[in-house]
């Protein structure tokens, strides 16, 4: 469900309904009358302090994306295959598999740099951005956004750098300003795909893992793209830049990436392991410690419906590593903060009415108790449940619209595999699409699951 279409600009309108859709559409095929609106700047929380969003007007939001359909399969044709993330099938779990694969046991770059681009979105220069498009027909559109400046407080500020994040279309752009990293390291790949060079590059968004040989070759490394960095604006986040060898454990999108050593078990010496970092854990303890104190009035079922969500999305980014014992203590922490709950819900009660009033057993598990609703017959879903699944990477320079590999591409948009409960046995059962416009169901609509006969969306 997408729900910044109830976030307005600084006009407070949005479109929820079919005639203000059709109002909306017709007012954008006159390009001709469009005047971009300065953006609405808010701050969302992050792990350390804020950051700044910038939500367009719906009228804007609208044209950026009739840009960013314009503009993506060009530069998706020409993008490198070692860049992920904001792109269509291209996501986190792709970079992580993609970094797997170049710190496996025999590497002969062991040694791993993790860098961080410090405001990729506030600080990039618009004329390296403007340059970079080129002669693209639309270019008069992009260069009134970047100048439109901001409104915080009721207040207009100008800005002279940097894209609005939170547009339709600054992922893309960020990523053609950034496009030519690996060219600057020197590498190169043979018609048959096969890398060459001193180093190895995985990029996902404005984050960066370099591999190199040698803790020398990863210095010279961090230098040249320094250089790089600098001709568009940018520089390397100081705090967030580390250099590891794998043996010592390397911090990427979330895993930990280490060379375990096993001399009796492996023939290499070491076996490659992919955890979850000790901040990713911390992080999802403490938001769903945040859900677990609910007001005690409160039904177990909404309890239930609040942390699923969570549980699920993020045992799902997580399952394509080693992540069985994290996934378990996770359920050990979930059951205390159960008995915690149910405690101080009914503090006079005992241990084991408490047990039976909100556990039991699920259908299908092997559970000795799981938290309920029994009233409402709602379960709270356990991150073991989660099966490991080994990712399967994506073609790498291959674009969605390349006719030579659309059955790879067909796989990867279904989420016939990843939709839960009753909406996915029905999407299974239709092979992904929707049964009216026959589209693959991957642009997370609002799914039904309740109508005799299709309906089709708004």
């Amino acid at each position: 469900m997408n729900h910044g279409k109830s976030t307005p600009g600084i006009d407070h309108v949005v479109v929820t309904t079919s005639a203000a859709r059709g109002t909306l559409g017709r007012q954008l095929s006159a390009l001709d009358l469009h005047r971009v609106h300065p953006i609405r700047r808010v701050y969302i929380p992050k792990r350390t302090g804020t950051r700044p969003l910038g939500i367009p007007t719906i009228v804007d939001r609208g044209v950026q994306a009739m840009v960013k359909n314009a503009l993506e399969p060009f530069w998706e044709a020409r993008f490198e295959g070692s860049s992920y993330g904001f792109r269509p099938g291209r996501g986190g779990q792709d970079a992580i598999e993609n970094v797997l694969r170049l710190a496996r046991p025999n590497t002969t770059r062991p040694w791993g740099l993790d860098a961080d681009i410090e405001g990729a979105c506030n600080h990039l220069g618009p004329a390296v951005l403007m340059h970079a498009i080129g002669n693209f027909p639309a270019r008069g559109l992009i260069k009134p956004w970047l100048q439109a400046g901001y409104v915080e407080e009721e207040m207009w500020h100008p800005t002279t750098a940097g894209v609005p994040q939170g547009g339709v279309s600054s992922p893309l752009v960020l990523h053609v300003a950034l496009h030519g990293m690996e060219h600057a390291l020197g590498t190169s790949y043979t018609p048959k795909g096969v890398r060459r060079g001193t180093y190895a590059l995985v990029s996902y968004a404005d984050d960066r893992a370099v591999f190199s040989p040698t803790p020398e070759a990863a210095v010279e490394a961090q230098h040249r793209l320094s250089a790089w960095l600098g001709t568009r604006g940018l520089r390397w986040s100081d705090e967030k830049t580390q250099m590891r060898h794998l043996r010592e454990g390397f911090h990427c999108l979330g895993f930990t990436i280490r060379h375990d050593p096993t001399p009796q078990s492996s023939r290499r010496g070491d076996k490659l392991l992919s955890n979850p970092s000790q901040a990713s854990r911390q992080q999802i303890q403490w938001k769903l410690k945040g859900l677990w104190s609910t007001p005690v009035g409160s039904p177990p079922v909404a309890l239930i419906n609040a942390m699923n969500p969570v549980s699920r999305g993020w045992s799902s980014d997580f399952r394509t590593g080693v992540s069985t014992e994290v996934f378990t203590a996770l359920d050990r922490f979930m059951y205390d903060r159960a008995q915690r709950s149910m405690k101080r819900r009914h503090p006079r009660t005992s241990g084991w009415w408490r047990t039976q009033r909100y556990g039991g057993q699920t259908l299908g598990r092997q559970d000795r108790w799981v938290f309920q609703d029994t009233q409402r017959h709602e379960t709270l879903r356990k991150f073991a449940w989660a099966k490991i699944i080994r990712h399967r990477l994506v073609p790498t320079t291959s674009a969605p619209d390349d006719p030579t590999r659309q059955d790879d591409w067909k796989q990867r948009r279904s989420r016939a595999q990843t939709i839960a409960g009753r909406a996915g046995q029905l999407a299974r059962r239709q092979q992904g699409l929707c049964p009216v416009c026959h589209q693959a169901l991957d642009h997370h609509e609002e799914l039904h699951v309740h109508h005799v006969v299709p309906k089709p969306p708004l």
